[in-house]
């Protein structure tokens, strides 16, 4: 039988939350496969923010499996990439991992990578055919929300008049971190699509760090959930310092928005990050491997004060 890859539609969208569900809890053989996730929802968030890096897998006019590309500027990657359990070792995610590839290049993507199973040879046997390396483990870690005092001003991007000027400033940020990494399209759509907003630390219109935070059911967050998707502070010996301050800012809008609990990730290779998410109280709940296109370090080095995991 063949494999038919095309965009995903929104029609495809129930079709493929039940696939990516059916597909993760029976890979981690859960009683009740499509419990997985929870009231969370990667699919149709993931389609909203970019409709074009979302591909589809039909098998004899029926949808098979889908997969969701994100590019952050010069840096990209993958997930999640779901195949119904009756295909699997038929070759559909590898046909799935084509457009994937193909997008990439066209987006002048000079550092991709996705996050998998490290206990799992098969996943990280697949994605090594396509040129993705493992390198360190990537922890996401949850820690009770807590009220306390913050160490400097925080804003909402959502509530700041000159949006334009806060996203140039975040886009300042996340270069110290690796040329060219731009999360601007994903901060303004998570807003205009009301699926995140994005704290500003210090000053709104040239902060020195954000981070962009989903909550609650229907986002990546899930009930009573703050969960930061990407968070970063601009390089330099001032580093540190800013990191503390984000990580309070991020903490004072969880409990704002009534979330019970605060969830980040990050890769291990940023032990600096690493270490003060641990002294806070932060304690792991998935670790997987991030795996790298070329074999080099990106932005996930000691240097690096920046949180996120690539799910």
């Amino acid at each position: 039988m063949s494999t038919v890859i095309r965009p995903l539609r929104e029609t495809d969208l129930a079709d493929a939350d039940r696939i990516f569900r059916v597909a993760f809890g029976t890979f981690l053989g859960m009683p009740d496969p499509m419990r997985f996730g929870g009231d969370t929802d990667y699919v149709r968030t993931r389609f909203r923010l970019d409709p074009a890096g979302a591909f589809a897998a039909e098998r004899d006019g029926a949808l098979g499996g889908s997969v969701f590309t994100v590019l952050w500027g010069s840096v990209g990657f993958f997930g999640p990439l779901s195949v119904r359990p009756e295909l699997w070792n038929q070759r559909v995610a590898q046909a799935l991992l084509e457009p994937v590839m193909a997008r990439f290049a066209a987006g002048g993507v000079t550092h991709a990578g996705l996050f998998t199973f490290a206990q799992s040879p098969k996943h990280v046997g697949l994605y090594g055919k396509y040129g993705f390396a493992p390198r360190f483990l990537t922890v996401v870690a949850a820690k009770p929300v807590a009220t306390r005092a913050t160490t400097g001003a925080w804003h909402r991007l959502s509530a700041v008049a000159d949006r334009t000027r806060a996203l140039a400033g975040c886009r300042t940020v996340s270069a110290t971190l690796y040329p060219g990494l731009d999360l601007g399209a994903e901060l303004d759509a998570s807003i205009t699509h009301g699926i995140g907003d994005v704290v500003l630390v210090d000053d709104a219109h040239a902060p020195t760090g954000f981070a962009l935070c989903h909550v609650g059911a229907g986002t990546e967050a899930g009930s009573g959930t703050c969960y930061v998707k990407f968070g970063a502070v601009t390089g330099g010996a001032e580093a540190p310092r800013y990191f503390e301050r984000l990580l309070d800012a991020c903490e004072a809008y969880a409990a704002e928005a009534g979330a019970q609990t605060l969830v980040a990730g990050v890769n291990l290779a940023r032990d600096g990050a690493a270490a003060a998410l641990r002294a806070r109280g932060f304690r792991t709940v998935i670790q997987g491997v991030a795996m790298h296109r070329p074999n080099v370090p990106g932005y996930s080095h000691p240097d690096a004060w920046a949180l996120d995991d690539w799910r």
